[in-house]
């Protein structure tokens, strides 16, 4: 019972406990986060009280919810009630615990599920390595000298090393799917504003969202369909009606009506062979031999850095000045240059950015779902600074977003889906739609994971 919806079936139906499965789940922990170092709080007494309480329901002949008894944690960035929301920073851990559960996490206990713990990210969500000055660096499950990702690293780790079959994590220039690629799980990104950020601390506000990491694909669209709806905690959550994708995944094995294509251009520049070919693979299996050019993808990625730059700097810059010493020198850094960014800067890409949005819609008119690498490489050594790319040096932390900041910059939902290499590490492919068309890209995967295609090896 390696996904989520099998141990909730397997709970439903009596064959298994609640409290079971969380001890199952703690004593992994236990065994195991020692060297990969994904928590950075585990909620045992809580857990336990809470799987009690399911199996109480349970034998009162109620049914907790479509994800009862499945453990699952959050990146530490979300509220957690009794802990301190950390952010993966020092200087939050002067703050007082939570009072309230973020939304997400609510959602997902009053569907039945458990929460064990918070998982180590980069300091405010900002980096893609998870190596950490603090809290230390997550190690990827596959090679314990390569890093995790981020800045969801302990999310998309835990998921990949069995501790737990379901993490959530956040995403701002694609901090859910290059630790999801980069571990080789799946991990989903939906529709700017589609799920709640109330009780997340933001990075860069216009960009931030929250996700789902699993191991499945019917895992992933259970989870999204239990984080829908909207929310008054959260003024960009949208209004717009939930869409039902276990349904819709039930209904439509034949993708034959989608319309597939693969990013060229920019998409197919700058990466090592074994990340174009993982596409490749990905369009093979689906008889597709389209190519589509998202315009200017290479503008959006620098109009990306100086929007988020500047907008997490301006949100941090009260504790810039007067405890700068007790940030993780990197992040520090970026936040400070990100303070000095002209506003005609920000403006001009934020202009560029509309501009932007209505030429990828004009791509999506006539094509459904696009495929494109999530990584340019896979998992990097920890401590690694430099990587070579079509023969040029270059830095390895912001260059791990190569192909996922200009998609995030407008909001467009992406799930990066895992290819397994033979005695290699593992890839991520992005599957990518046009804003809410979720429904259309868990089709298409549920087709590749039915062929075999994409698949998560639990280690």
């Amino acid at each position: 019972m390696n996904d989520a919806v099998s141990i909730a079936a397997a709970v439903r139906e009596g064959k298994v406990s609640t409290v079971e499965v969380t001890k199952s789940a703690l004593a992994r922990i236990a065994a195991r986060d020692n060297e990969l170092n994904c928590f950075t709080a585990v909620t045992a007494e809580a857990a336990l009280t809470d799987a009690a309480r399911i199996d109480r329901e349970i034998a009162q002949g109620n049914n907790p919810g479509v994800l009862a008894g499945v453990p699952f944690a959050v990146k530490n960035l979300f509220d957690v009630t009794g802990l301190i929301t950390l952010a993966g920073s020092k200087i939050n851990a002067d703050n007082p615990p939570a009072t309230q559960d973020a939304t997400a996490i609510a959602k997902l206990k009053q569907a039945g599920a458990v929460l064990v713990g918070a998982l180590n990210m980069d300091e405010f969500a900002y980096g893609f390595v998870t190596e950490n000055s603090h809290y230390g660096a997550t190690h990827n499950p596959h090679d314990l000298n390569r890093v995790a990702g981020g800045s969801s690293g302990g999310s998309a780790a835990a998921v990949a090393a069995g501790l737990v079959p379901l993490t959530l994590g956040s995403d701002t220039n694609g901090s859910i799917r290059v630790p999801a690629a980069l571990c080789g799980v799946f991990g989903f990104k939906p529709t700017y504003g589609r799920l709640s950020r109330a009780g997340v601390a933001l990075f860069s506000s216009s960009f931030d969202h929250i996700g789902p990491f699993a191991r499945s694909v019917q895992d992933i669209a259970t989870v999204f369909d239990v984080l829908q709806g909207e929310d008054d905690r959260d003024p960009i959550c949208t209004k717009r009606p939930p869409v039902e994708t276990l349904h819709v995944m039930s209904l439509h094995q034949d993708i034959s009506d989608i319309k597939i294509a693969i990013a060229d251009d920019y998409f197919t520049k700058g990466a090592e062979p074994e990340a174009l070919a993982a596409v490749q693979k990905v369009a093979d299996a689906l008889d597709v031999t389209e190519y589509v050019t998202i315009p200017e993808a290479h503008r959006a990625r620098a109009a990306a850095f100086v929007i988020t730059a500047s907008e997490g700097a301006n949100l941090h810059l009260d504790k810039l000045r007067v405890r700068p010493q007790d940030f993780d020198p990197a992040t520090r850094d970026r936040f400070l240059a990100g303070a000095l960014i002209p506003s005609s800067w920000y403006l001009q890409a934020q202009r560029f950015r509309k501009w932007y949005r209505d030429r990828v819609r004009e791509v999506f008119q006539n094509v459904d779902v696009i495929l494109a690498p999530t990584t340019p490489i896979s998992a990097p050594l920890i401590g690694q600074q430099t990587m070579i790319l079509d023969g040029e040096e270059i830095l390895v932390r912001p260059h791990l977003g190569l192909f996922t900041q200009p998609l995030s910059f407008i909001g467009l939902p992406v799930l990066s889906v895992p290819i397994q290499q033979q005695n290699a590490l593992p890839l991520g492919v992005q599957l990518i739609a046009a804003p809410y068309n979720e429904a259309l890209i868990l089709r298409v995967a549920s087709v590749l994971e039915a062929r075999g295609v994409v698949s998560v090896k639990v280690l």
